[in-house]
This record gives C-alpha cells, structure tokens and sequence, in this order.
C-alpha cells in the first residue's frame, strides 16, 4: 500500500449484485479506492497484472478459473496483492485450499459493512490476521481432517489435501529462540501490539522478528505463517469444539 494514497481494491465475483453492494460500502471511505471488478478468476488475475491493487476481495466459486486457482496465480506471480477470499460457509474447504494458495484472509459474503471496511484495512497494513479465531477454527478443522499436509501446501480445486508432512522443517533451525516465540504468537492469530504486550518489546521491534521470520521461511504474509505453524505441528488443533 502506498504512503501516500487510499488503499486499491479489486472486487472479484461473478454476481455484479454482490459487487456493487460491496463497492457502494468501500467506496464510502476516503483512504479506501476501487480500482476494478472482475467476473472470474481469469479476469481477476489479468486486472492484478495490470491495476497492481493492493487488495483482492477473491469469490471463491467462479466460472472460468476459480478463486482458489486465481490466488494460486497472483501469490506465483510475484504480485505484493493481498487477497481476502470470500465464502458462504465458515468452515469451508474451498476457503481453507485458498489460504493455503497465498490468500491472507477470509469473509463471508453477509459480513457486517464495519468488519468488511476493517478486513480490508488490516490486510493492506499486514499487521494482523483477520478474524484470527475463525481462520484458526478453519485450520483446525481441516487440519484435524487431514491428519497432516504435504510439505508443498498444495491442494486441488475440491480442497483435498496431500499427505502428511515432516512435523519439523529444516527452516526452523534458523530461526532464533525469540523468532520461534514471534512464530508461535503470530500463530494464534495475535496482531504485532499485542506479541509487543504479551513479550514486553516495542511494536517496531515485533516488525522486524515478523519480516525476519517471514523472509527466513520463505512466507508471504503472516496469515502463512498461521497455515505453516499448523503444517509443521508446531500448533497442534485443539479440541474439537474450537
């Protein structure tokens, strides 16, 4: 996102209804800036290529190329987007395979307009995990399902996951003790102020440990981090009631 001017965004979903609704609530905020709609994930990963957005509102299902493929191909690409899938169901496979292709977040479709606005905030900013108990209860699900995931984090375009995956990856060796603790605090979904209070440091010093672990695990964002913490067991799911 740039200093300098309202965060981009790039609404994706093949109901122009839908689109509207959430253009008519977005654009109402002055630091907040539509830059293009698409209809389907083709279109959806050409207008990044070429509106360089700095946020993706990503449907799901769509005709054409779904989202879980358009997210696949916009974090390949190398693009700094960050995309926010959306969905019906909060415990969907289809949004749980998209987080694991490179999207940092995920909303339903009957969000609040407040909790829309801030979702998206929070995502240009990088800060923090949206609705970080949802995501989790997602992973937690999925992952309990599975058993496990392959070390690739691939999934196809019904979710399914590979099989398990070593429950320690080498990369972690180089990762410092405080680093492992920033890990296992960004796992449980907490914002950079909140690691500062719980540990004692300045916010700019939890910044720096999150890009250096971000950089050092070859992660694109911090909700990654989430889904990695879960792949490597380094958070084991819950009970089933999360």
């Amino acid at each position: 996102m740039s200093d300098n001017g309202p965060v981009r965004v790039l609404l994706v979903d093949d109901q122009p209804l839908l689109r509207m609704g959430f253009r008519l609530i977005l654009e109402g905020e002055d630091d907040l800036s539509i830059v293009g709609e698409a209809s389907n994930g083709a279109e959806a990963v050409r207008h990044v290529r070429e509106l360089a957005p700095d946020v993706v509102l990503m449907d799901v299902r769509m005709p054409v190329l779904d989202g879980i493929e358009a997210t696949r191909a916009i974090a390949a690409s190398g693009s700094d987007a960050k995309i926010i899938i959306l969905t019906t169901f909060d415990l969907d496979e289809y949004a749980f395979a998209a987080l694991r292709a490179g999207a940092s977040a995920f909303l339903l479709k009957d969000v609040a307009p407040a909790e829309l606005i801030s979702a998206v905030r929070v995502v240009a900013s990088g800060d923090a995990v949206v609705a970080p108990r949802v995501t989790q209860r997602l992973l937690e699900t999925y992952v309990r399902g599975a058993g496990g995931m392959d070390p690739a984090g691939t999934a196809d375009g019904q979710g399914a996951v590979s099989p398990a995956r070593p429950a320690r990856d080498p990369l972690l060796e180089d990762l410092t003790p405080r680093e492992n603790e920033m890990l296992g605090a960004m796992a449980e979904g907490l914002s950079n102020a909140e690691i500062a209070h719980r540990y004692f440091l300045s916010e700019a010093t939890v910044k720096t440990h999150v890009r250096r672990i971000l950089t050092k695990l070859h992660l694109r964002d911090r909700v990654q981090a989430v889904v990695y913490a879960y792949e490597t067991g380094l958070v084991v799911p819950s009970n089933a009631d999360y």
